[in-house]
């Protein structure tokens, strides 16, 4: 290099030297098809300064370049290369850059939008300078999660685990009572969803499903809407415990022990047509905050109540549950009704933990005997077959629960007081977890439920349909 070299690498005041000074930050390269190369004039070939080239007979001889200790190849235009002579043309060298551009290369390289002499330049300066290769690696990673392949959502359990995980190292000095976690974890997952969805998803349609004696039946609602039925029939549990009935005097009595005479607690259905009926405007997302605050309410009253609690009297108008039950029943709506909403606003929703799941089932199981024996008394079923008295076992089905949250159940099909017993089974069903789950809610017809059938029609039929007969608003 000349004496009056500058320090950024360029050597000589030439338009030649110029070519060969290292560019700083690169403006954006336009893609080949963007190029006129008709247009593009082919430069002349580089040679080795040593060798000697004869020019071509009429040609005007090419002046010498003067030499210098690091010449540099040109930049072709994309899509063309220079032709070939009789001896091979030089070797590129590197980019010399100063560590300030190496440095705001640095993201253009981890996304790989560098050239390949600016990679070469900026691999060569990490093996070098520590700082720039920890900034590198950071960069690097970074740009992996832009382009996972894995679903962004959260695992569902994932709050499960994490309060786990806590409570395993300091124990609640008031611990939630194990059948009010699935109540717990199903409002949670619930309320996480609708904290993800936007104000005008809070009005996308949804529509509700049931089943009444033999026919399936539906209510058009909204998102808001759906929140305002779970806060009504969760205002059953709230009023057992004391606590105050989000309908106020539109519930027809408070349903504790300071219920006015001859009134009784309205059913599910009844309390919310009264809520949407009795709504000036159309519910919207404010419904979820007092919502939200029930049903942490709720827990936190039924953990200090104590272990005598689980046994207290909910009423639902024409039936009654106790308060252990009964929370497993809100769970097990809320988690039907937040697919619901799900579906409706294209989130994705997975089904309760197996361990929670098969609490529900039970529930469903233990329900089924009276269920089928009020169905038998409206007509809907038919007649008992062997009758035994209170405790023994008698005639059953075998509801065998396939999946997540499965189990065997010995359904007594003559008299709720009957026990189901293996020895009497007369006919065998067999369900997945999650369809199960869904005749129970009504949104599967009996007659497409079953995946297995063996043994006793009539029973079979009666148990399908009473499992559907459990379904309501």
């Amino acid at each position: 290099m000349s004496a009056n070299d500058d320090a950024d690498g360029r050597g000589g005041d030439g338009p030649d030297d110029e070519a060969q000074g290292a560019r700083r930050i690169p403006g954006p390269r336009a893609a080949a098809d963007d190029f006129d190369l008709a247009a593009v004039p082919l430069p002349a070939p580089r040679t080795d300064p040593t060798q000697h080239r004869e020019p071509a007979p009429g040609a005007e001889p090419e002046a010498e370049p003067e030499p210098t200790e690091e010449p540099a190849m040109p930049v072709e235009p994309p899509g063309r290369t220079a032709p070939m002579g009789p001896t091979a043309p030089a070797t590129s060298p590197a980019l010399v850059l100063p560590h300030r551009v190496l440095k705001s290369l640095l993201g253009a390289w981890a996304l790989s939008a560098c050239s390949a002499e600016e990679t070469e330049a900026v691999e060569a300066h990490l093996t070098e300078c520590a700082a720039c290769a920890d900034e590198a690696l950071r960069l690097r990673d970074a740009v992996g999660l832009l382009h996972t392949d894995g679903s962004l959502d959260l695992d569902p359990m994932l709050r499960s685990r994490v309060l786990d995980a806590c409570l395993s190292r300091r124990p609640a000095k008031i611990p939630v009572p194990d059948w009010a976690a699935p109540y717990d974890a199903e409002t949670a997952r619930l309320d996480a969803l609708l904290r993800d969805i936007g104000s005008s998803e809070w009005h996308a349609p949804v529509r509700l499903k049931w089943f009444e004696r033999e026919r399936a039946v539906n209510r058009k609602t909204t998102v808001a809407g759906v929140i305002g039925h779970l806060m009504t029939v969760d205002g059953l549990v709230s009023t057992a415990l004391g606590m105050d009935d989000p309908l106020g005097d539109a519930a027809g009595g408070r349903g504790g022990s300071d219920s006015a005479p001859g009134h009784a607690p309205l059913s599910p259905g009844a309390r919310t047509e009264a809520y949407w009926s009795a709504a000036r405007r159309p519910p919207t997302r404010t419904v979820r905050e007092p919502w939200r605050e029930q049903s942490h309410a709720l827990i936190r009253t039924a953990s200090f109540a104590g272990r005598g609690v689980a046994e207290l009297s909910v009423s639902y108008g024409d039936f009654a549950l106790p308060l252990q039950d009964s929370m497993l029943d809100r769970a097990f709506e809320c988690w039907v009704h937040g697919g619901d909403i799900a579906d409706a606003v294209d989130y994705p929703y997975e089904p309760p933990s197996a361990a929670h799941l098969h609490r529900m089932i039970d529930l469903a199981a233990r329900l089924l005997p009276a269920a089928l024996a009020g169905r038998r008394r409206a007509g809907l079923a038919g007649p008992a077959r062997h009758l035994v008295t209170a405790g023994s076992p008698g005639r059953s089905l075998h509801l065998e629960i396939e999946g997540s949250g499965g189990g065997d159940w010995y359904i007594a099909l003559d008299s709720p007081a009957a026990l189901g017993s293996p020895a009497h089974a007369v006919a065998q069903v067999a369900l997945d977890g999650a369809e199960f789950c869904q005749l129970v809610a009504g949104h599967v017809s009996p007659v497409e439920a079953a995946a297995g059938q063996e043994g006793d029609r009539e029973a079979i039929r009666d148990v399908l349909f009473a499992a559907a007969s459990l379904s309501r608003l």
